[in-house]
């Protein structure tokens, strides 16, 4: 008898119903594989809960998201609501089920797929192994410290951000490091500003100490600035990158470029609650409904999400190995297409996975 696991899914804005659909059917088939069924539930956020609802994240989307095993997302946002009160903007859903959901870290993987390592600006030599994943802290630092929005007059006027983490804060998110990776080869590297900012003095003594309680996993620290530098040089070298709030989203997105297409990455995030699951890319508003969109950040954050939240792990093994076979068979959207490749659209390309499962 199969098992039954609740999904919400939240289409968002732009493409994301789109790229959500298509995630959706690969799952499907896939799971059968660990005698799972899949029990989807649709609700809104962002930008479409705001046109429904008049705000970005409605209660009844958070009480839908505790109750479920995971929660799949596409993407919120666009110009269409540029205009609205800044306490209401769509991106306030992100932020509000992080909040709710307990989510404090942030799991981007970063991985060049052979048949797609002529895409990465960087010399071919350097990417051949470049396969890393950047846990970065997602509900502390200067994102959610205290600020004073601008005040004063002339060359006295001025504004403030707060840089605040405490020690469990750290501890929790080194510790998820250090158990990705052990599942992986091992190695940490550990990102701060030690050398100017308190915060990061605390951030480097915390993760020292978890170094040497765990000495089957080595530890490397680094500055921030010169992780941005390495990342270029030699992406190959890095394993599990734990970092802060802020300096997590630079190099989450500096990891992106390095890849070559942002439509490519997935990600998760997890804590005490529902773990959720989405693509790095934005809502792509120039594209929705042209059903040209890039599925394959979705369908890869889905293949996280049987991992770390469903229990699937032979499904998400499934959808890892045929995003790689249809990627090397030649089949691609629009923004990773070249000549001599099979030009598809999101339902070719969706199409293209499903027959590799």
């Amino acid at each position: 008898m199969s098992i039954e696991k609740t999904v919400v899914a939240i289409n968002g804005d732009g493409i994301g119903r789109e790229i959500v659909e298509a995630a959706r059917r690969v799952v499907d088939k896939a799971v059968v594989k660990d005698n799972i069924v899949i029990c989807w539930a649709e609700h809104k956020a962002g930008g479409e809960a705001i046109d429904a609802y008049g705000k970005p994240l409605p209660q009844s989307t958070i009480d839908a998201c505790k109750k479920a095993e995971a929660v799949l997302l596409g993407a919120v946002g666009g110009p269409k609501w540029d205009s609205v009160a800044p306490a209401i903007r769509p991106e306030k859903a992100i932020l509000g089920l992080r909040k709710e959901l307990g989510l404090f870290c942030n799991l981007r993987p970063v991985r060049i797929f052979k048949a797609l390592q002529e895409y990465s600006p960087l010399k071919p030599e350097l990417v051949q192994d470049v396969d890393f994943v950047i846990v970065r802290e997602l509900t502390g630092g200067i994102y959610f410290g205290e600020r004073s929005e601008a005040s004063g007059e002339g060359p006295n006027e001025k504004a403030w951000d707060k840089e605040t983490y405490h020690r469990y804060e750290i501890e929790r998110i080194i510790d998820i490091a250090i158990d990705t990776a052990k599942k992986r080869k091992g190695k940490v590297t550990s990102v701060d500003k030690a050398n100017v900012l308190a915060s990061s003095r605390l951030w480097r003594t915390v993760a020292q100490e978890k170094a040497t309680a765990n000495s089957a996993v080595t530890f490397d620290y680094l500055y921030v600035d010169n992780t941005a530098m390495q990342l270029v040089v030699n992406p190959g070298q890095f394993d599990v990158i734990v970092t802060t709030n802020l300096f997590g989203d630079i190099l989450s997105d500096e990891g992106a470029v390095v890849s070559g297409s942002l439509g490519l990455l997935p990600s998760a995030s997890i804590g005490t609650g529902t773990a959720l699951y989405e693509p790095i890319h934005g809502s792509a508003p120039d594209i929705a409904g042209k059903g040209i969109a890039n599925p394959l950040g979705t369908i890869l954050s889905a293949a996280m999400m049987c991992r770390y939240s469903l229990g699937a792990s032979k499904a998400a093994d499934a959808i890892e190995a045929a995003v790689e076979a249809a990627l090397t068979a030649g089949y691609r959207t629009g923004d990773i297409y070249k000549d001599g490749m099979k030009r598809v659209n999101t339902e070719g390309m969706t199409e293209a996975v499903l027959q590799y499962i």
